[in-house]
């Protein structure tokens, strides 16, 4: 296979949930950019259609859905829309994420059910609805956004988001296990695990902390669109056939400081 065609996704469709600003948005601008037709989905339609229009500017075709990733039939009606708009689901990748900031001691209840049915249960619907049409196909990619904060634990005075913490863990976990599950289907399951991106998400942390943040990061700065764009691809991609169950850290080196 020649180098352009292990980079190349044209004729591939894919998904990407919380399409519609952040991390979500640029991932969506990768694909197009490489060739993909592109539904971006996510509670904010208004987000999601600018998103979308954006992206029938670069020569793809696009479609946007409100969705909640919660909601099982809201999922299956995003995948089903899809393959019957194109035929084929290649690419998915599980972004869609929330996080609750609170000392663990007095962390609601009902706000870690919240993280962990955004994060961990839209995971594993969305997964469950793309693997069943993937395995139909004999191929797939599915891309789930984990967190170096899943690695471990943070000081609550750098960053009190237990649930946060522990549903992208969870979400390696899974990565793992139905990557494994999925491979005899030719379906390559991975995860990207991003450190600091300036998003909605990690503002309170990067406003108080940036500067700490910088000084532990052995590439001395916190992450870039183009950082994620090349990961993307590459997970999204030809170019990582071979590569399933895997976690890509994508943090600067923060994580190999000991």
């Amino acid at each position: 296979m020649l180098l352009d065609e292990l980079f190349n996704l044209s004729n591939k469709t894919a998904i990407v949930t919380g399409g519609g600003r952040g991390l979500g948005e640029i991932m969506a601008h990768a694909l197009a950019d490489a060739g993909a037709n592109v539904v971006v989905c996510s509670r904010d339609i208004d987000t999601c259609k600018a998103v979308s229009e954006a992206l029938k500017q670069k020569g793809v075709q696009s479609l946007a859905f409100e969705c909640d990733v919660t909601d099982p039939a809201q999922v299956e009606h995003v995948v089903n829309e899809t393959v019957a708009q194109f035929g084929t689901l290649d690419i998915l990748i599980n972004n869609s994420g929330t996080s609750w900031i609170a000392p663990f001691t007095d962390l609601p209840a009902d706000k870690w059910d919240k993280v962990m049915a955004v994060n961990l249960k839209g995971t594993f619907l969305f997964s469950q609805a793309a693997a069943k049409v993937m395995t139909k196909q004999k191929s797939g990619k599915i891309i789930n956004i984990a967190s170096i904060s899943g690695f471990g634990g943070t000081m609550d005075t750098f960053m009190n988001a237990t649930a946060y913490n522990t549903s992208k863990g969870a979400i390696m976990t899974f990565t793992k296990d139905i990557a494994v599950k999925l491979a005899p289907h030719n379906i390559q399951v991975n995860a990207i695990a991003p450190g600091f991106f300036p998003t909605k998400l990690s503002a309170p942390v990067l406003n108080h902390f940036s500067k700490k943040i910088i000084a532990r990061t052995p590439l001395g700065r916190i992450g870039e669109p183009d950082d994620l764009k090349g990961a993307t691809l590459f997970l999204a991609s030809n170019a990582s056939n071979y590569i399933t169950g895997h976690i890509l850290t994508l943090d600067g080196g923060a994580t190999a400081v000991v």
